[in-house]
């Protein structure tokens, strides 16, 4: 069964959605097309018991399953700019680093670059995560 690729990403946004990783849970059941979702910060819980054990369902990944997280941003700056590495480096050492790094990024006239660049990675990870898993996508 072909499923559209929106849809993959609409659910791979609610699995990245929150601070806490493994709060949302989306699961995709490659024979039916379904999209099965689960919160536990908004006690939502879809998911059928027989989901869990399918052969055909597949928990859709969290970004950092697919290395979209601080590495993407180290790739990014290598790649953009890379005398801010140090200053990156230094802003990922402690808590908060993603508000202080979008204000870097604002700071030196690079966000709208970074949302180009980690959307563009995101796509390309989440497709390459769907061949992989041998879900076919709609054109």
């Amino acid at each position: 069964m072909k499923i559209k690729f929106s849809e993959i990403e609409r659910a791979f946004e609610y699995v990245n959605f929150g601070a806490i990783p493994g709060g949302n849970t989306a699961l995709l059941d490659k024979a039916t097309g379904e999209i099965y979702f689960k919160s536990d910060f908004a006690g939502i819980d879809e998911i059928p018991g027989e989901a869990y054990r399918s052969e055909s369902t597949v928990e859709i990944p969290h970004k950092n399953d697919l290395d979209l997280g601080s590495r993407l941003v180290f790739r990014f700056v290598c790649d953009t700019f890379p005398d801010g590495y140090d200053k990156v480096r230094e802003i990922f050492s402690r808590r908060g680093a993603y508000a202080r790094y979008r204000d870097w990024l604002e700071y030196n006239g690079l966000l709208d670059k970074w949302y180009d660049y980690s959307n563009a990675a995101e796509e390309t990870a989440l497709r390459e995560w769907c061949a992989g898993e041998g879900i076919e996508l709609e054109r």
